[in-house]
């Protein structure tokens, strides 16, 4: 390849890169470029064994740019993408539909309905902040309805009630009242009574197997003719706890014909051996099924409109047999498909962090590797961020996928302007000494868009460290952030003067570095894995809880400082 190839190439993948970055808000990706770049300059294909190890070097330089620099940039090379990216931007803006006659509901109310079996895995915040959205913009409210009826299957966790209403806070929402299903066991029995009395349902003691068969088939099970009088004793006794478990449920009469199997005479209530964890619940056996428990509620608590998964749509269509009995009025229902998060290798599952935690292979739900929301809290992503992201999935009935890269995005305009900067070195080569006559001091910026916010006074000492990827060749320069350029001779970096043009016009890298006798011991928390490194002396004064960015690397969330030990840090993104 001439070097005339070379440099077209060059500009072309730059323009890609950028493309592909400032899209999708995050660092341009070599494979995604690939295809496009070759599609609208066919010539390189003749070259396309070297042509990859060129655009890797553009790609690299360019996610070493920050969102504000790639805009530039692009502004630059191709102002017409990058006008058409920002009215893609615009257009792109999801709106949340219209609720179904919301006009005609004089309070909008909606609920939430956790299972209190762990803390929110990050789909689960969809929910809170689509209905939360919602309640604002109809200057509504929403209730947080605790289902915790089954104490068996999805056995509740104590501490799982507040740690789940306090991710609501963190969201950005503060419910109209809080109720927990397990409270209410009264309340469900005295439907119970009032439906049996109407002739809406009676107790049966069929196995499991044995009502399957008749229901496929479309036969009434031979309990369903019983009288008011009856069932209703036997209810009684369910509810004493006179049978054990499976011996007795009782069915909801529906229509033993109808076309879907899933709604003929389904399950009300069944028996539970084992005891609910929570006091005030831990002495009722006979527990309600989650459509007989959530549709009484909805309707008890001045529920307007749900919004349910579309795999969910027989809830509906059980519970409107319950409501037909008491001529109760149906809510509005929007169904919609279920929100799919990237980036993460473990399963979206409550139930399977909570194993993987047990195994010892996570350390807690707020582990960097584990997909919750006490994850990325902990890292430092805002809850406004999670939430923004989340609406702008709407309410389709199809799947949709939450890109995590669209999340950082948003935060990153949430915390840029607050986050300081520091350098920190990841797993460095081993120390340069400093010679020839460089300064006593550096001085980056405490941050490049807030002169007013003075510099950094960096002693570099005698030696210092640098990221091993930044080693130059022997004989090559480098340029210190915020304290010159340097020549490598060996073990040494030789000064090499300020002149900024170095870097401007004969390409001289600008990397970040630490002092070698006073960096502070860092340990970073990632996904991907923990780093140790060195962070600058001055960053021992940053604060827990604070968000700063290690320029070059990225944002991170200090999670504390102890002076006889390392500092611990969890990464957020870049």
């Amino acid at each position: 390849m001439n070097d005339e190839l070379r440099e077209r190439v060059e500009t072309e993948a730059e323009k890609h890169a950028l493309v592909n970055a400032v899209k999708h808000g995050s660092d341009a990706d070599v494979g995604a470029i690939m295809g496009p770049l070759m599609g609208e300059n066919p010539d390189f294909r003749e070259h396309g064994d070297e042509i990859p190890g060129v655009v890797g070097g553009v790609v690299s330089r360019v996610n070493g740019l920050d969102e504000s620099e790639r805009r530039d940039r692009l502004a630059e090379l191709a102002p017409d993408r990058l006008e058409e990216l920002e009215s893609e931007d615009e257009e792109d803006d999801t709106v949340l539909p219209d609720l179904p006659n919301a006009e005609d509901t004089d309070d909008v109310r909606m609920r939430l309905a956790p299972n209190p079996n762990g803390p929110w895995h990050i789909g689960h915040a969809r929910m809170p902040a689509v209905i939360g959205t919602y309640a604002e913009e109809y200057d509504g409210e929403f209730i947080v309805r605790f289902d915790d009826t089954d104490p068996e299957t999805k056995r509740p966790l104590l501490w799982a009630y507040d740690e789940i209403l306090d991710e609501v806070e963190y969201l950005g929402f503060e419910p109209a009242e809080v109720y927990k299903a397990s409270d209410r066991l009264e309340t469900y029995y005295d439907h119970a009574r009032d439906l049996i009395e109407k002739g809406g349902a009676y107790t049966c003691s069929c196995s499991g197997e044995t009502f399957s068969e008749l229901k496929n088939d479309a036969e009434p099970c031979p309990h369903r003719d019983k009288d008011p009088e009856t069932t209703l004793s036997e209810f009684e006794a369910m509810v004493d706890g006179e049978y054990e478990s499976g011996e007795k449920v009782l069915r909801v009469k529906t229509d033993i014909e109808h076309k879907n199997p899933a709604l003929r005479d389904w399950v009300a209530f069944r028996i539970i051996d084992t005891p609910h964890p929570r006091e005030a619940a831990d002495q009722y056996r006979c527990w309600p099924m989650l459509d007989f428990q959530s549709g009484v509620d909805d309707h008890l608590t001045g529920v307007t409109h749900i919004i349910r998964g579309i795999d969910l749509q027989d809830s509906a269509k059980r519970q409107q047999f319950v409501y037909d009995y008491f001529d109760w009025e149906y809510p509005e229902v929007v169904h919609w498909g279920h929100v799919q998060v990237d980036e993460y290798d473990v399963k979206m599952s409550t139930s399977t962090i909570r194993e993987l935690i047990e195994a010892g292979e996570l350390d807690g739900w707020d582990d960097p590797r584990a997909p919750t929301i006490p994850s990325v809290r902990r890292r430092g992503i805002r809850g406004e961020a999670l939430v923004d992201a989340m609406v702008q999935l709407g309410t389709s009935t199809s799947n949709v996928d939450l890109a995590m890269s669209s999340v950082y995005a948003n935060n990153r305009e949430l915390i840029d302007d607050g986050a300081d900067r520091y350098f920190f070195v990841r797993e460095p080569h081993e120390d340069f000494t400093v010679t020839g006559n460089a300064p006593d001091a550096a001085h980056p910026p405490v941050h490049p868009d807030h002169e007013e916010r003075g510099t950094r006074d960096i002693d570099p000492g005698s030696r210092v460290r640098i990221e091993e990827a930044d080693v130059p060749e022997d004989g090559e320069r480098i340029w210190l952030k915020g304290f010159g350029c340097f020549r490598r001779d060996g073990t040494k970096l030789d000064y090499a003067g300020d002149d900024i043009t170095a870097v401007r016009e004969e390409g001289v890298d600008v990397i970040h570095w630490v002092p070698a006798d006073s960096a502070t011991l860092t340990q970073m928390r990632k996904k991907e894995g923990d780093v140790v490194g060195y962070a600058e002396p001055g960053f021992r004064e940053a604060e827990p809880d604070e968000m700063v960015q290690f320029e070059r690397v990225g944002f991170a969330r200090v999670d504390r400082q102890e002076a006889d030990d390392e500092t611990v840090v969890y990464f957020a993104h870049k």
